[in-house]
């Protein structure tokens, strides 16, 4: 079989490898890089503005000398409000081309990470809560788009606006500009101890979201449990405790953001008084005009905007690096990063083929259905005692093979290791003789439907979650599925039919029903392999009788593994595979198992399929004719 090569668009991450270290600004000033050209013109278009806002108490003074003079101050004023409108327009331009970019640099944030988290890997998902995921994307995508964007202009604008300010200043008097830069300089001292502060405490406000999306996914995700059981004050106690956390963090956040914004208003105001003293000390003994100190303290008003875009734009830059570790961390994640290849084709090829539906949904497939084979494979979950100690058995091609044991044997586990959500930790599983390890996930799962045992229904139509994996099939292929798996009646039923929507996880069907639209779903496919785990608890008697009956029409095309813990719905198997406590017990047919194995014959008779042996046959080690099959 000819597989496509890996995939080139997520490189792979080793699930032990050290997370790369990178400075948060750097990792920042990659988000804005694509965008420089934007947000340098962005940017001058605030230095526009705030040079003609740094002109004006200079042409001020003029019209002060002007009429001091008695000369006209026409030309001068009209230069003034020109000033004024330009600087305003400017200013209006400059936002728009900044939000614009803001919301381009979190839209590929944003893409980056929903990328990554679908593709995160099975074990990963299993350790992390959705809630917190899910606000990496969200609040903490938002926090470094303000950052990268906003937050970088305002900085550059603040740094270079004050240098400009202290250039015109300096030319006014230098004597005064020493004044003001003593007194800001104390100030911008104070304020790089509490800036640092700000990243720690966004770092915890996020993790602190985080822990309520969480709260709030683990109650709304099982409502109906919360409510039988009478849970919503311990539920809610629960979330209210993690938004308390949040609360607090913000609080923590929100402290030294104050304490920044005083220090900036206040280093403005000390830095007028301060010249307005030294300044008016200069003019009352000759040494200044007071048009010069009237100008200069315009240039210490004017030093507002500056300072404070400067204070504003830092604070913002810290609130982003706090929540750039976060998103970082997703680029750490494992993945799987072979699910993005074109092996996973459309099912629907005998849509025009002209033959009869039923021919459709069990016609020949372009190979034979593969042999399934577990060698020697053992599997432990992190922290765990050994799930599979060294399973091995193999399911001949175009057979059904039913796994049977009590719960914890490992059989869930070898469906998770046969999709490769989880990998061995040592042995091979090979399917058609190749090893599933060499091949890219998106091959292994193209050929293995997987029916799930709580077989989750995604929000939207039917018709949706049947097509989800098969969305070239032809409507007589979905009607053919529909009527194997008694879905037919239940469509002919609903006002809308197909287009029903099932509302979120499936919950306006009953569990039987969800259990046969998962069952479609994946025969709609035509897979080589088809795991079926615990697929007909929730059916009744005809229906489990009639899904058996599709399962056996499918088992004509295709390998059929199955779960059960009704042994009713496997006696016909070709084979049953006996599992306990990781290894296999024994394997046979039902009637060589009912003879040759304790464990396998307790199952039967518990499940009233054999009669209980009688204590002499018990005590002779062995059953005989003595088991017979109990009707059923």
């Amino acid at each position: 079989m000819t597989t496509a090569p890996p995939p080139t668009a997520v490189p792979p991450t080793a699930p032990d490898a050290p997370p790369e270290t990178v400075a948060p600004l750097r990792v920042l000033l990659r988000y804005a890089r694509p965008h420089r050209a934007v947000l340098s013109a962005t940017l001058l278009l605030v230095l526009a503005a705030s040079a003609a806002g740094l002109v004006q108490p200079l042409v001020a003074q003029h019209v002060l000398d002007g009429l001091s003079d008695g000369r006209g101050v026409l030309g001068p004023v009209i230069l003034l409000a020109a000033l004024v409108v330009l600087g305003a327009g400017l200013t209006g331009l400059q936002s728009w081309w900044q939000q614009r970019t803001s919301e381009r640099v979190v839209r590929q944030i944003r893409r980056d990470l929903v990328f990554r988290l679908i593709r995160l890997r099975v074990p990963e998902l299993d350790r992390r809560p959705p809630g917190d995921l899910i606000a990496r994307v969200t609040s903490d995508s938002a926090l470094v788009q303000n950052a990268a964007t906003e937050g970088l202009v305002m900085v550059a604008n603040g740094v270079l606006s004050i240098l400009g300010a202290v250039v015109l200043m300096g030319v006014v008097h230098l004597g005064l500009l020493g004044v003001t830069a003593g007194v800001l300089l104390a100030v911008a001292l104070v304020m790089m101890l509490v800036l640092p502060r700000i990243r720690e405490a966004v770092a915890r406000s996020q993790e602190s979201v985080g822990a309520v999306g969480a709260a709030l996914d683990r109650t709304l995700g099982a409502a109906r449990t919360v409510k039988a059981n009478g849970a919503e004050g311990r539920e809610t106690a629960l979330a209210g405790e993690a938004i308390e956390g949040a609360y607090r963090a913000g609080l923590t956040g929100a402290r030294y953001v104050a304490m920044v914004k005083v220090l900036s208003g206040v280093s403005i105001q000390a830095a007028f008084l301060a010249v307005l003293g030294v300044g008016g000390a200069l003019v009352a003994s000759g040494g200044l005009d007071a048009s010069a100190l009237i100008a200069f303290l315009l240039y210490v008003f004017y030093l507002a905007s500056p300072v404070g875009s400067l204070v504003a734009g830092l604070s913002m830059l810290q609130q982003g690096l706090g929540a750039v570790g976060r998103i970082e961390q997703v680029k750490h994640m494992p993945v799987e990063d072979d699910v993005d290849t074109d092996t996973a084709t459309d099912t629907g090829s005998n849509a025009d083929t002209g033959t009869g539906s039923e021919q459709q949904v069990e016609g020949a497939r372009p190979s034979a259905a593969p042999p399934v084979e577990f060698r020697d494979v053992r599997f432990s979950y992190p922290g765990r005692a050994p799930a599979l100690r060294g399973i091995s058995y193999t399911v001949p091609g175009g057979t059904q093979t039913a796994l049977v044991g009590l719960s914890g044997a490992g059989k869930t586990t070898m469906f998770a290791l046969l999709q490769r959500f989880h990998e061995p930790d040592s042995g091979r599983i090979l399917i058609d003789g190749v090893d599933i390890a060499t091949l890219p996930r998106a091959e292994v799962r193209r050929r293995i439907a997987y029916v799930e045992q709580e077989s989750p229904v995604m929000a939207g139509t039917i018709e949706d979650n049947l097509r989800y994996a098969a969305t070239g099939a032809s409507d007589g292929e979905i009607a053919e599925v529909l009527r194997l798996t008694r879905l037919d009646t239940l469509i002919d039923r609903l006002p809308d039919g197909l287009r029903t929507a099932v509302g979120n996880r499936g919950v306006t069907l009953s569990g039987g029903e969800r259990q046969r639209l998962a069952i479609a779903r994946a025969l709609l496919r035509r897979p080589e392999v088809l795991l079926l785990d615990e697929a007909t608890a929730q059916l009744d008697a005809s229906n489990e009788r009639a899904l058996r009956e599709a399962v056996d029409q499918v088992a004509r095309r295709c390998t059929v593994i199955l779960i059960a813990h009704r042994l009713s719905t496997v006696t016909e198997a070709d084979q049953i595979v006996v599992l306990e406590h990781g290894l296999v017990r024994a394997a046979g047919t039902h009637r060589e198992l009912v003879e040759a194995d304790v464990l396998y014959r307790e199952l039967a008779a518990s499940q009233m399929l054999v009669n209980e042996p009688d204590e002499s046959s018990a005590d002779s080690g062995g059953i005989g004719g003595e088991l017979v099959e109990a009707p059923h």
